[in-house]
């Protein structure tokens, strides 16, 4: 029997419902239980969309009000007990604590003017990091040899109730539980494994209680079998499943993002009703599932890309299965191959998209429908000419000349072979640096984007809608500039930035300027929490018709003494956060971003821009999962940073930057990219992340993050000063940048004044100590 169903839906809403509800509720607009009902109709809304695509199951368990791991701490009441939960606390209240961290008030002691008085003697945040190889960002759960769970099934058993009530049949998704341990961090060192036992109990009652709620299936993620796994990790998983099997309920182990090589055998063993198979990531390994996997089990194939926007080549999709079906007796299921979190929720419609591009796209409600062509194909109820937009869509696409750009091939093969290599060696470079800017030790700067005010986002509206001229947008986004640097200069920052007001997006503002991307109006993503971004649609050769922010940057510059630095996005974070074409290698692609980049940088230098920060936080995000595919991704990617920043005279100080990720596997390859100057987001980890760098003996100049932007926590310069004396423990002190985290952005100007004077302040106290030392 052949059936369709998906991992996960985009749960923001295709009007970002879910993102808007949030904000509202943060700011005391709306309370819990207007909330919720957002939540339930959402919900409602898209098992609707599911059942109406003829899918036999909605997923139940995928909704999660800010990040499905952060729910998974709370369903096993493993909450880290520096957070004191009393219980008198609302499930609610748990979550937005573990995700957004509270502080406690007192009164500003910052001199800054404002009323703010939130300062940081609360709650921190979990720590956040990427979901796998995605833009994804989870909550990190923290876990030691006194961790402790319990289990608070109600909400999703609610969930549920819900489903069931509106007449769905329902597959619960749940993550599985080595998954969920191996996502966490061991706080004291501690055996996450260890804690294996504790946990499965509680996994136990719940699969019990899930079946008797009329949950026909539950799905086990376990996206951990795809990476290199210890083997006491991989041996424990049969205890684990033959335990959970015992529930009684019919459990679909899932795994998506990488093929499963030395754990396939053991994926097709484990006691478990039926497994999905990632056969977009994998397709090489469905042939020995299909033989191995008993045919008493479901196998489920991914077959449409979760994770891009390209509308399927069904033929070749129904190639891959024919055999599939020919080969087991068994019953078969297709899916996406991985959550459909990953796409938005529709682009059939979107008007900023021309009619062309919009026939070779796909958003998640448009891969609900490809999954019932496929089944309808294979089942004999579908008519031939139900593969025929999507055939006429392939062939359009492929034979466009919007896509291939002769100018574009020959500017990348008249590169020298050393135009990823700077003229002289660090040391070097470092001396006459100094020697220009003549910085203090421990020097400050932020990571680019200060606030985007309703001023700001109002006016870059009507500009866009054309209400507003384009000589009135430019003089409001000056005013904005203006302003930026004037408080900068306040504060007493040492290298300051234009504070980008007239950026949308760190990648859609460059992609909207670069030939060969398009976008849409609303093809929003969810990045975290309320957090969306809209990626970019990365079609054909990439190429620089003019300059992207050097006006902008020299205005900047124009109105201070102090060094202005100029901010661009790297060409491996473009690539990475956007929707990229399959249709050639992605280094290929890179490059041509690259050599964009690097004509960038050139002007800016020219322009009497003497520091460029090219960030690229996406770099550790696209590392492949497995360890003997990293090399050659390292070596392309790593070159086209290179390429980008190495145009430039000894004198022009490159910055790059990096977000929450695990750096110590890839530190060769960090160094390799030669940047003068790191920043990286650390204050999550309470500088825990700098450690590998110093071990490692990092070469050149480093600025771990002081504080953390994503909390609106205000923090003390006595924090700062903590953490800046942890770091000068590992890098030398001249060597060390004061910076925050990561951009400004989502911040209110008067929490932004507050901490970088505080910041400010505590640089000083380091300055002062090293030169009494």
């Amino acid at each position: 029997m052949i059936k369709t169903h998906i991992l996960g839906y985009p749960r923001i809403g295709a009007q970002r419902e879910l993102k808007f509800a949030l904000e509202r509720h943060w700011r005391g607009e709306i309370d819990e239980t207007a909330l919720e009902a957002v939540a339930a109709d959402l919900r409602a809304r898209h098992w609707a969309e599911q059942r109406a695509a003829g899918l036999d199951v909605v997923s139940v368990g995928d909704f999660a009000f800010y990040d499905q791991v952060a729910d998974h701490v709370l369903l096993f009441g493993c909450a880290p007990a520096r957070f004191g939960f009393t219980g008198a606390e609302t499930p609610l209240q748990q979550l937005f604590t573990l995700a957004r961290g509270v502080a406690t008030e007192a009164p500003s002691a910052c001199g800054c003017g404002h009323a703010h008085g939130a300062q940081p003697h609360g709650k921190p945040a979990l720590e956040m990091t990427k979901w796998f190889d995605t833009n994804y960002h989870y909550l990190v759960p923290e876990f030691d040899a006194a961790t402790r769970f319990g289990l608070a099934p109600d909400r999703l058993l609610a969930q549920v109730a819900q489903a069931r009530a509106l007449g769905h049949p329902v597959k619960v998704t749940l993550i599985g539980p080595l998954s969920f341990l191996w996502l966490g961090k061991a706080k004291d060192g501690a055996d996450r494994l260890a804690l294996l036992d504790a946990l499965l109990p509680h996994y136990c009652v719940l699969l019990a209680r899930l079946k008797a709620a009329g949950a026909d299936w539950v799905q086990l993620d376990e996206p951990v079998l795809g990476l290199d796994l210890p083997g006491d990790w991989s041996l424990a998983f049969e205890r684990a499943y033959h335990l959970l099997n015992g529930a009684g309920a019919s459990l679909l182990l899932a795994t998506y993002f990488s093929p499963l090589r030395e754990n396939l055998s053991l994926a097709c063993k484990l006691p478990v009703a039926g497994l999905h198979v990632d056969g977009v990531r994998a397709p090489e390994e469905l042939g020995p599932v299909a033989d191995w996997l008993p045919a008493h089990k479901v196998l489920s194939v991914g077959i449409v890309d979760g994770r891009n926007i390209w509308r399927a080549d069904l033929d070749a999709c129904l190639a891959r299965l024919r055999p599939l079906i020919e080969r087991r007796a068994g019953d078969l299921w297709l899916a996406p191959s991985c959550s459909l979190l990953h796409v938005p929720s529709t682009l059939a419609h979107d008007a900023a998209l021309d009619a062309e591009l919009r026939t070779w796209l796909a958003g998640a409600r448009e891969k609900l429908d490809e999954l019932r062509i496929l089944k309808r194909a294979l089942d004999g109820t579908g008519q031939p000419e139900d593969l025929a937009p999507a055939r006429a869509a392939l062939a359009a696409r492929r034979a466009s000349a919007r896509v291939a750009r002769p100018d574009v091939a020959a500017a990348l093969a008249a590169l020298p072979p050393d135009a990823d290599r700077r003229a002289a060696p660090f040391a070097q470079r470092q001396d006459v640096q100094r020697a220009r800017y003549a910085l203090p030790a421990f020097p400050t700067t932020t990571i680019g984007s200060f606030p985007q005010t309703a001023a700001i986002r109002t006016a870059r509206a009507a500009w866009r809608r054309g209400e507003l001229p384009d000589a009135d947008y430019a003089a409001a986004m000056r005013a904005e500039i203006a302003d930026a640097v004037r408080v900068q200069e306040d504060l007493g920052l040492d290298v300051l930035v234009h504070g980008e007001a007239e950026r949308n997006d760190m990648v859609e503002y460059f992609g909207e300027q670069l030939d060969g991307f398009a976008f849409s109006a609303n093809g929003w993503v969810q990045s975290y929490g309320s957090r969306c971004v809209k990626p970019p649609i990365l079609y054909g050769d990439v190429r620089r018709p003019a300059p992207m922010t050097v006006g902008w940057t020299t205005y900047a510059q124009s109105l201070t003494e102090q060094p202005m630095k100029g901010m661009l996005t790297g060409p491996v974070t473009i690539l990475q956060w956007s929707f990229v074409r399959d249709d050639q290698p992605r280094a290929l692609t890179c490059a041509q971003i690259a050599l964009a980049i690097r004509a960038e940088v050139a002007d800016l230098e020219t322009a009497g821009i003497g520091i460029v920060q090219i960030d690229e936080p996406a770099l550790r995000e696209g590392l492949p999962l497995r360890a003997a595919s990293r090399a050659a991704y390292l070596d392309w990617a790593g070159r086209a940073f290179r390429i980008a920043a190495s145009g430039v005279a000894d004198t022009t100080q490159i910055h790059t930057h990096m977000c929450y990720a695990e750096f110590n596997d890839i530190l060769p390859a960090i160094a390799a990219l030669d940047a003068d100057v790191i920043t990286i987001e650390t204050s999550r980890s309470d500088m825990e992340l700098l450690t590998g760098f110093g071990a490692f003996a990092y070469p050149n100049e480093i600025g771990p993050g002081v504080y953390d932007i994503h909390s609106p926590r205000v923090p003390t310069t006595d924090d700062m000063v903590r953490l800046l004396r942890k770091a000068a423990a590992v890098i030398p002190a001249g060597r060390l940048w004061v910076n925050p985290d990561c951009g400004l952005k989502t911040r209110a100007w008067p929490e932004t004044e507050a901490a970088l004077r505080n910041m400010v302040a505590a640089a000083r106290v380091l300055r002062a100590e090293s030169r009494t030392a």
